[in-house]
């Protein structure tokens, strides 16, 4: 646990899994924001010592909550083949997998909206590019390392393209405005039809 300013502290963690657990365990009880390998809690640092030290992490496999929230992809991107190479699976195979498991928004990150969804088939499990595109069209879905995300606008990225969705990932006159938020569990449903780019 470290100091992080007059008014918060940081969980300083091994893992995701040890990060996600202790997110879950905490959010309910003070203000906190989830990171690949850290906690950071806002509140009185005294109180939130002794919050952490009466408190034992969730198990992270079990951080997934509310209902799944569906989002439509089509599969035509245009790293898909790679993926289908590198893994070692088909083109078909590779769907099948992304689809065939729930995964769950691990912590938010890069740009408002888009998130790192995490338990998924860990086959998945790829590199990113070794050259990042320029621009990467909004609602891109991709894969890189153990994660899979949706791109919320049109960005930088390096991630692998494997499909896109119309799904609004982000929205200022929505409340809230971010469509996933750490803890939600996603299911990608494969559309057989074309689907126009956002």
């Amino acid at each position: 646990m470290l100091p992080c300013g007059d008014h918060a502290v940081l969980l300083d963690c091994e893992t995701l899994d040890e990060a996600q657990g202790w997110f879950a365990a905490l959010h309910d009880d003070t203000e906190a924001v989830l990171g690949a390998r850290t906690v950071l809690l806002r509140g009185n640092p005294s109180a939130l010592r002794a919050l952490v030290q009466h408190t034992e992490p969730q198990d992270a496999a079990a951080t997934g909550t509310g209902d799944e929230i569906e989002i439509s992809v089509v599969y035509d991107g245009s790293d898909l083949s790679d993926v289908a190479t590198i893994t070692g699976l088909s083109e078909d195979e590779v769907v099948a997998a992304h689809t065939g498991t729930s995964w769950t928004v691990a912590f938010g990150g890069f740009a408002p909206g888009f998130v790192y969804l995490v338990g998924g088939d860990e086959r998945l499990a790829v590199p990113r590019r070794d050259s990042p595109r320029a621009s990467v069209p909004a609602g891109s879905v991709g894969l890189a390392g153990e994660f899979s995300g949706i791109y919320p606008r049109s960005s930088p990225g390096g991630w692998q393209l494997i499909g896109r969705t119309d799904a609004v990932m982000f929205d200022v006159d929505r409340d809230p405005p971010a469509l996933l938020a750490p803890g939600a569990r996603v299911r990608f449903e494969a559309l057989r039809q074309a689907q126009e780019p956002s």
